[in-house]
């Protein structure tokens, strides 16, 4: 495993948080750089600010025209792109090497000097790309909107988690370019962030570059508060909708509330997710699709959220004319006997080694590697906490992992979503 591989730690005068790590392995350096921004942070008529945001630092800055950023890595070997989540927002490269300097100077001219580059114009192409993001990936894509829709149910509203980070047209169109740059100064900058380099570098160069493009950028003074994001472990009741749309087959989605990231309980919910709908050898898919025949996909994942309960996600397509019921029937059959009898003990050792093989997965590559401990540090405050997170699910017990399913993948602690086909 790489737990042999050095971290380093260091905070700039101006706040910002550095992790570096040498791998000298292959040619290549990750820099990955987690704002503590997502959009858990958005007020309301804010939603889909942060995604905005994604687009927008890619359109220029002080030194960099439009589209340069794209232009200057690609043109030096490398490759680069940006996401946003609930809880962060993070923009990263992977670069030959010996063009490191490169990176860095481009993610710190952004966080320095991006509201030099944006005006009425620039927001207006971001709206554009944001809403054309929208109608591709959610609106006019069968069940695109189904996670939203779930989400909407299982957080209340004005719940930090109510809205999914895409956000809507509406408040995109409505905010003001006053109110995206006060955004901006609020959460994009020194020390409300983690810069995380990996890969074949030399550790003191590396952070005299950091100290050169990135210690002149001022500080906000004070890091935002997040918004508390606390609910009872259980919802309570079941909630559900129904919804008649254009899509291919009839099917069954669901969100049940789970125990937060970063306590044990949480990873033995993401050990019983696993058995049950983690592939083709699962419970769920071996039951519905290959016994019963009613759906041609059943699978069950787990998103992990530290500032709020995270979320067991069922997705369940039908085969041919099986009903809802039939599935949602079969679906409880199957949680019902989990939550008595609980895993094999040759279910569990599986499941431990599928998420123990995604996990060395991840940290194999220096992007992931860097991705990984950028996260741990922004969202559990210790890059550290990586070499001890493969081994706490690990040492997940079949009884822990039933508790958690009988107290938590309940018809009282779920929001259902069922699809019936609409035709004209």
């Amino acid at each position: 495993m790489v737990a042999s591989v050095n971290i380093t730690e260091h905070r700039l005068a101006n706040g910002l948080r550095v992790v570096l790590s040498e791998d000298h392995s292959t040619p290549v350096a990750a820099v990955n750089i987690w704002y503590d921004v997502g959009s858990r942070h958005e007020g309301r008529g804010q939603t889909g600010l942060t995604h905005m945001f994604c687009k927008l630092m890619f359109y220029g800055s002080a030194s960099v025209a439009a589209n340069g950023h794209f232009e200057l890595v690609q043109g030096a070997g490398g490759s680069l792109n940006a996401t946003t989540s609930f809880e962060r927002a993070n923009f990263f490269e992977t670069m030959p090497a010996h063009q490191l300097e490169l990176a860095l100077w481009l993610e710190a001219d952004r966080m320095g000097s991006l509201l030099v580059a944006i005006g009425d114009t620039e927001m207006g192409w971001a709206r554009d790309v944001c809403a054309n993001e929208r109608r591709q990936r959610y609106d006019n894509v069968p069940y695109g909107t189904g996670f939203e829709k779930l989400t909407a149910m299982v957080f209340p509203e004005g719940h930090p988690y109510h809205h999914t980070p895409i956000g809507s047209d509406a408040d995109r169109n409505a905010v003001t370019l006053e109110e995206a740059r006060a955004y901006f100064r609020t959460y994009y900058t020194p020390d409300n962030a983690v810069l995380c380099v990996v890969g074949d570098i030399d550790a003191k160069q590396t952070l005299a570059w950091i100290e050169k493009y990135f210690g002149s950028i001022p500080s906000s003074g004070r890091r935002p508060n997040r918004r508390d994001g606390s609910l009872p472990d259980l919802i309570g009741r079941e909630l559900r909708e129904a919804v008649e749309d254009f899509v291919p087959s009839r099917a069954v989605m669901a969100a049940y509330r789970l125990p937060r990231d970063g306590k044990r309980a949480c990873d033995a919910a993401d050990l019983a997710l696993t058995i049950l709908g983690g592939g083709d050898s699962s419970r769920l898919y071996n039951r519905l699709v290959r016994q019963d025949r009613i759906a041609v996909t059943a699978g069950f994942g787990l998103l992990r959220l530290t500032g709020a309960p995270c979320l067991g996600w069922l997705d369940v397509k039908a085969s041919g004319n099986a009903s809802t019921d039939a599935i949602e029937a079969a679906v409880d059959d199957e949680l019902v006997r989990f939550a008595t009898d609980g895993p094999t003990p040759e279910e569990l050792e599986r499941a431990q080694a599928q998420l123990e093989r995604e996990w060395l997965d991840r940290l194999t590559t220096v992007a992931g590697r860097a991705d990984e401990l950028c996260r741990f540090a922004v969202l559990f405050g210790d890059p550290q906490l990586v070499w001890s997170a493969l081994g706490n699910i690990l040492t997940i017990t079949p009884e822990e992992v039933r508790a958690v399913a009988a107290r938590c993948l309940v018809r009282n602690n779920r929001a259902v979503l069922t699809y019936e086909p609409y035709w004209d």
